[in-house]
């Protein structure tokens, strides 16, 4: 079951976003302020979000960066213009689509399907492992549905350690899978650092198992 969450002041078209978007494979919340829709984000996860950019208490940008700041959640952005500032701005804050009004409820209902479509496809993609979800394809990565931001050399550090689960990998071997790019030395240290800073993204300290083991003598392996 997806449930979507609409933010619109305007209560008519919002009940009329409901209904024509309804289906026994759709709930839907509404919220009718920044505050309304800031509260729900901060009770429940919905699969995609349809999300105005003007509303009567502030602006919907400042809810698309509150939640791209932890979600990848699918975001189609309603713009009371076609300004090309606006799409551009709105995209670029990590907006999946966006519609002019006034629109179509029709074509808004396609736009809807094409973004939950494209999520259960993604979602194939997907390494699941205990709390976590690793997209390495879209390079998406989260625990506990929170985004976790990894730099490129952390990120190709945690595909070769998940993907070689239970197999301790050398520290000669990951630098060299690591540090690909043609360069003469890579003082070892670097990857001491690198094991450092990802695990300081993904184990917190309440954790009672720690994901990155070190073999002491030999390298690291993935232990779940």
């Amino acid at each position: 079951m997806n449930q979507i969450l609409i933010v619109e002041d305007d209560m008519a078209l919002s009940r009329g976003i409901t209904l024509a978007l309804k289906s026994d494979e759709l709930t839907f919340k509404q919220a009718y302020s920044c505050k309304e829709a800031m509260d729900l984000l901060e009770k429940e996860n919905f699969s995609l979000i349809i999300l105005d950019v003007n509303l009567p208490d502030g602006n919907g940008f400042d809810i698309l960066q509150s939640i791209r700041a932890h979600s990848f959640v699918p975001v189609i952005l309603l713009t009371a213009n076609n300004l090309e500032t606006d799409i551009v701005a709105g995209l670029e804050m990590g907006a999946d689509d966006y519609i002019a009004k006034p629109f179509s409820l029709m074509v808004l209902r396609a736009r809807v399907n094409t973004q939950l479509r494209k999520k259960q496809v993604n979602q194939t993609d997907i390494v699941k492992i205990g709390p976590f979800a690793f997209d390495f394809v879209n390079m998406r990565y989260e625990k506990n549905n929170i985004a976790i931001v990894l730099s490129k050399t952390e990120q190709k550090l945690l595909r070769i350690l998940v993907e070689n689960k239970g197999i301790t990998l050398s520290r000669a071997n990951l630098v060299d899978r690591i540090w690909t790019d043609g360069a003469e030395y890579v003082d070892e240290n670097a990857l001491s650092v690198t094991v450092k800073r990802l695990r300081d993204k993904l184990e917190d300290k309440e954790d009672i198992v720690k994901y990155i083991k070190t073999v002491y003598g030999i390298g690291y392996t993935w232990v779940v």
